[in-house]
């Protein structure tokens, strides 16, 4: 009789046990019917445990069960394979002939959009010397019997036939992604002292609304409830016709990561004379036998959860402003493993390896550029954009000691690179003054190129390493890479570009009826 457990990490010892399967009786492969539900969190390395236990007939508790096998993964992991298979190992850590199989799959709400146009056709004229000025106003019926307001049109002067422009509304704003609920659809008068005359009003559904898109003409006769009771021959005060409905599909980080999108991490590493002798313990680049510096600590937090979204696990690390063998001459987007052909190391250890070994053969000194790595990235980036599919986004990861030197530069590198698949995060190590490096995060503002150009989308991150200096490494990963579901969303939805691979996983998703 197998049951399957299932634990995750609450601290760096410890796993809870969340929840487990049904039991399943006489079977050497059971298929659960369990789902187990779990907030996922892209900037968060959460761990996972499954363990197999075999129950003794009429005895479904843990505590007297047989323990088969386990299996720890990352959720990363399983949501960027989608299916992960891996070996069950016993006590030991030992691998037997079992395996076990976990499928993973988006509960997603409704993000999508639709995009309406109406019209009207003999509207009541309210106005005694020219015709009625009228606009429409939909309102969402909530489950307590309120309102809320989802959309005004513009006011069209002086006609009783308007048409109305165009607009788009998410679908959770509209129906809250229940495509039978009420909506309440209120046509008025506009007058300039605020106190609109009411024309008439109708009731429909997104569901009714929708049935456009199957070339149904969808009108609705705009009713005024007085005038029914007064009028003996009254029909109605006016039409409002339904000219267009186009539902906009609106893909989530998981639907490109699932559908086989790669995270390209890439690092650049700040190599300049004022982060001290890597020999002199003071040193920023000191490497302390038993204690990471604070370039690994950022490294090593960020590329731990990067790495779950690249299936080979090679990853590009360069280094700028240093003088480098052979020749000594300076350079700002050089090689670390000092291989120009293949930059790639083995895994963040293999990053982090690299790093080590090149400190004793260049030269610390500078200045402060970061321009050319973000092109040299850019340039990568740019050969994915012209594929016009979501394969490959890319990450740079830049640690530097100091305020950059080519700020003009850097400006101009962002605002190109905010056209491609790429985002830039930026650590500021060491205790220097980081104030002028906020201006590249376009949180306070929008960033512009020295010709005035802006970013089409805020695609730069930057935090100093001593604000997280007393907590933990997830802590920095976490708040720098929170913003990175959004920013691979918005450029790919922006390019209209779908996920790969989804029609055999649309099948599978969850969606409002």
């Amino acid at each position: 009789c197998s049951v399957l457990c299932f634990k995750s990490k609450a601290n760096i010892c410890n796993f809870n046990c969340v929840d487990r399967t049904e039991v399943i009786r006489s079977s050497s492969s059971p298929v659960f019917s369990k789902i187990f539900l779990v907030d996922y969190y892209f900037e968060e390395v959460q761990r996972l445990r499954f363990e197999l236990h075999d129950i003794s007939s009429g005895n479904n508790g843990l505590r007297d069960a047989d323990f088969l096998g386990a299996m720890e993964c990352t959720l990363g992991q399983i949501v960027s394979q989608r299916k992960l298979t891996k070996a069950l190992l016993k006590q030991g850590n030992t691998a037997g002939k079992s395996s076990i199989m976990v499928t993973a799959e988006e509960l997603s709400g409704n993000d999508d959009y639709v995009e309406l146009s109406f019209s009207a056709r003999k509207l009541d004229d309210k106005d005694f010397f020219s015709k009625s000025d009228p606009f429409l106003e939909i309102f969402r019926i909530n489950d307590d019997g309120t309102e809320s307001l989802v959309h005004r049109t513009e006011t069209v002067m002086n006609n009783l036939s308007p048409v109305w422009k165009s607009f788009k509304v998410s679908l959770n704003t509209l129906c809250s992604g229940d495509h039978d609920r009420e909506l309440k659809c209120t046509v008025w008068d506009w007058d300039s002292n605020g106190k609109h005359d009411f024309i008439g009003e109708f009731q429909t559904t997104f569901k009714e609304m929708r049935a456009e898109q199957e070339g149904k003409q969808i009108q609705w006769e705009c009713i005024n409830p007085k005038y029914q009771i007064k009028k003996k021959n009254y029909r109605n005060s006016g039409t409002v016709i339904l000219n267009h409905c186009k539902i906009i599909k609106m893909y989530s980080f998981l639907d490109y990561i699932m559908g086989g999108c790669q995270i390209q991490f890439t690092v650049a590493i700040d190599f300049t004379a004022s982060n001290g002798d890597p020999r002199n313990s003071c040193s920023l680049h000191y490497i302390h036998p038993y204690q990471p510096n604070e370039y690994l600590k950022a490294l090593v937090a960020v590329g731990e959860i990067c790495q779950d979204y690249d299936s080979d696990k090679m990853f590009p690390a360069f280094g700028f402003g240093a003088l480098i063998p052979p020749d000594f001459k300076v350079s700002h987007d050089f090689a670390v493993n000092f291989d120009e052909d293949n930059p790639e190391c083995a895994g963040i250890q293999g990053v982090v390896e690299a790093y080590q070994n090149c400190l004793p053969k260049i030269q610390l000194y500078g200045p402060t550029n970061i321009a050319p790595i973000i092109q040299k990235v850019a340039s990568s980036a740019s050969e994915e954009m012209h594929t016009k599919e979501a394969m490959e986004y890319f990450i740079l990861l830049i640690l530097t000691d100091g305020v950059i030197t080519d700020m003009a530069d850097t400006r101009e590198a962002i605002v190109h690179a905010s056209h491609l698949p790429m985002s830039v995060i930026i650590v500021g190590v060491g205790n220097a003054d980081f104030t002028d490096m906020q201006i590249l995060d376009g949180d306070d503002g929008i960033l512009r190129s020295p010709k005035g150009e802006p970013v089409l989308r805020d695609i730069v991150q930057f935090v100093p390493f001593k604000d997280f200096k007393h907590a933990s490494p997830a802590a920095l990963a976490k708040s720098v890479l929170a913003e990175v579901p959004n920013q691979v969303v918005d450029y790919y939805n922006a390019k209209g570009i779908k996920p790969k691979c989804m029609s055999d996983y649309e099948s599978t998703r969850t969606f409002s009826p």
